[in-house]
């Protein structure tokens, strides 16, 4: 494989665009979903301490550090004789059934004994996760040879995350009131949003067999895996930019820990919920054009950073969360509304323009960064490659809870069995921080990182940032 085709390389057909894409809207729910619900499940319903909470979401997540790249390395191996098929359905079938059981927990006297068993089945789940989704993401690679074109899978593939975004963060919670609240609505949440998993990940790992049976074999079998990680790690580009995906994604995983607490508390309103993401999910899905434009012209890189800082600024603003309270608008069709909320749904659709641009084009990047380490057309490490970049992820996706989770305890935030009950104004404060100043200085880390990663691509001579 030689990534250096012109742009006249072959244009992917629109059906392989949506068999691999409608994939992901399973895979985000799960990524997302249990990220912000599960600690507000554990503290509120099941009565476990916050940071107890951060501990038990933490172990699984740590496992998979280790099993991610082993995942990888298993199915490069395979991938000449039985495909990475049996992997992804494998992994759909349960993924789908552990996020069922993860709402399905009833607590114990013993709130010790309840976080372990959260942790087993979340262990279990996050396995069979790695299963489907490192060499779902491995497969993006495989698809066609042109950088661009590659940008146009993501596409397609971020149009289902947006889905998938609507569905677990804007959907999901509402789901639970819906349903009566208390754990009855988590149980009925964790029923229907499990099966809407097993739907879409099980539609990519059917959907996508006949594409991966036409997928030339490589010419040889991939080093072991110690080689294997050796070679990646050798791959200075992908080397920084996982590193920057890392630091950023830790950022982010803060703010999901606490979302559905910025609603219920700080902005006083979980009915608002639904709107913001659906504002910040269609803002999303219109944009994506134009960013895919933007990066032929801009280069990749240079655009992935300006979206990072437009995201930095918005995020900082909710730190005046509570501005125009007390002030309202009458708008046509909606009725009347305060200030208050009708910025925060602004906010929903600026996050989404520049969230889902930066993801696209860094996920982009990561799948130029394979062709500057491997040798091209020779071996498959594309699962290898996958199962580092998804490691460091789901590590990111264990840091943030645990953080949020220590931050929350250290302002005061109180845990419960009966629901949602009043916090301190310190609490309060503790997760506006977490939902807006803590995700800023992560993402001010990351750019400590950019001109080593500017400098990487240039030296490598590739078009990986055009």
């Amino acid at each position: 494989m030689n990534q250096n085709s012109t742009p006249g390389s072959t244009r992917l057909p629109v059906n392989v665009l949506m068999r691999y894409g409608v994939g992901q809207t399973g895979t985000q729910i799960f990524r997302d979903t249990p990220a912000a619900l599960l600690p507000v499940f554990m503290t509120t319903i099941l009565g476990i301490p916050a940071w107890l909470a951060g501990i038990a979401i933490l172990i699984p997540k740590l496992w998979v550090i280790i099993c991610d790249p082993l995942i990888g390395a298993w199915s490069d191996r395979t991938a000449g004789t039985n495909g990475r098929t049996p992997f992804l359905v494998t992994g759909a079938l349960l993924t789908s059934l552990g996020f069922y059981f993860l709402f399905s927990v009833s607590g114990f006297e013993s709130e010790i004994a309840t976080a372990a068993l959260v942790s087993m089945i979340f262990l279990l789940s996050m396995t069979a996760f790695s299963a489907f989704s490192v060499p779902y993401l491995g497969i993006a690679a495989l698809l066609s040879t042109d950088t661009h074109e590659r940008t146009r899978v993501f596409v397609y593939r971020m149009i289902f995350a947006t889905l998938g975004v609507l569905l677990g963060i804007g959907v999901a919670q509402p789901t639970v009131f819906w349903f009566g609240g208390g754990y009855d609505g988590w149980h009925a949440m964790g029923l229907i949003f499990g099966l809407i998993c097993m739907v879409s990940m099980m539609g990519s790992a059917l959907g996508l067999r006949p594409v991966l049976a036409r997928v030339p074999v490589p010419k040889e079998a991939p080093p072991p895996l110690r080689e294997q990680f050796l070679i990646t790690m050798r791959n200075r580009p992908f080397r920084i930019l996982l590193s920057i995906h890392m630091i950023q994604t830790v950022g982010q995983a803060c703010s999901y820990t606490v979302v559905a607490m910025v609603f219920i508390y700080l902005a006083g309103n979980v009915s608002l919920l639904l709107p913001f993401v659906i504002i910040m999910s269609l803002t999303g899905l219109c944009v994506q054009p134009l960013w895919m434009r933007l990066s032929r012209t801009m280069g990749k890189l240079p655009l992935f950073m300006w979206l990072c800082i437009g995201w930095c600024v918005i995020t900082l603003t909710w730190v005046a969360i509570d501005y125009g309270a007390q002030m309202t608008v009458s708008l046509p069709l909606i009725g009347t509304v305060s200030v208050k909320e009708l910025l925060i749904l602004l906010r929903g659709g600026l996050i989404g323009m520049t969230n889902v641009g930066f993801i696209l084009l860094i996920t982009s990047l990561f799948t130029d960064s394979i062709y500057l380490g491997e040798e091209k057309g020779h071996v498959s490490m594309e699962g290898s490659y996958a199962g580092i970049w998804s490691a460091s992820e789901k590590l990111a996706f264990a840091l943030g809870p645990l953080i949020a989770g220590v931050i929350l305890s250290f302002f005061g935030f109180e845990s419960s069995r009966g629901g949602i009950i009043e916090q301190s104004d310190s609490a309060m404060f503790g997760v506006l921080m977490i939902y807006s100043v803590v995700p800023l200085t992560f993402f001010l880390l990351s750019f400590l990182l950019i001109p080593s990663l500017t400098k990487a691509l240039r030296h490598a001579n590739k078009p990986a940032s055009a």
